[in-house]
């Protein structure tokens, strides 16, 4: 089983092609190859992590759309998510549906042999156990938010993963790479 980051996929939403400078020519080639691109990736066994903004549609396009992904799914609601938050069809698609979420996963090279995620829709400046190397993922800003510090934080988002899921150990690469971020506790 392997775990998968995720967000912003915006199935159904035309604008964001233009917003986006997405490079597909319309929706359904956008709506096509994100799906291609996840299950190329996810297993049916494998979890994905959706960081919200999921699709731009009514209850029942949503649902096909979400019935065609592998994996089994957790949703931490973006700021586009009220058709999927007002709907119990779409909500009994994910495992589980909530606004933030931490996440703990085993791990025996992280420090402690565990690796605390911190996951929300929006970028934190500081995230619970930041000081301590905890990671913080996020989406919302389409792989175009300069961070004002280096810390172990990062934009999941399709539009910054070549439109698909990353997995932890794609995630771990990158963030081996950056510093823990310093807290001053006063």
């Amino acid at each position: 089983m392997t775990i998968f980051f995720t967000a912003d996929p915006h199935w159904h939403h035309g604008n964001i092609l233009k917003y986006c400078n997405r490079p597909f020519k319309d929706v359904q080639e956008m709506n096509e190859a994100l799906i291609t691109n996840w299950n190329a990736k996810v297993q049916p066994g494998d979890t994905v992590y959706m960081l919200g903004d999921v699709a731009f549609s009514d209850e029942a396009t949503i649902a096909k759309i979400l019935d065609r992904l592998n994996g089994q799914k957790f949703l931490i609601y973006g700021n586009h998510d009220k058709p999927i938050k007002n709907s119990q069809l779409l909500k009994s698609k994910f495992v589980k549906c909530c606004d933030y979420y931490e996440l703990t996963v085993k791990d025996n090279k992280a420090e402690r042999g565990q690796q605390s995620i911190i996951m929300s829709h929006f970028a934190f400046l500081i995230w619970n156990k930041a000081h301590h190397g905890s990671w913080h993922v996020h989406g919302h800003s389409h792989g175009n938010l300069k961070y004002p510090f280096e810390a172990k934080i990062l934009d999941i988002g399709v539009d910054a993963h070549n439109y698909a899921p990353i997995s932890y150990e794609e995630l771990k690469k990158i963030m081996d790479k950056k510093p823990i971020q310093k807290v001053d506790h006063h």
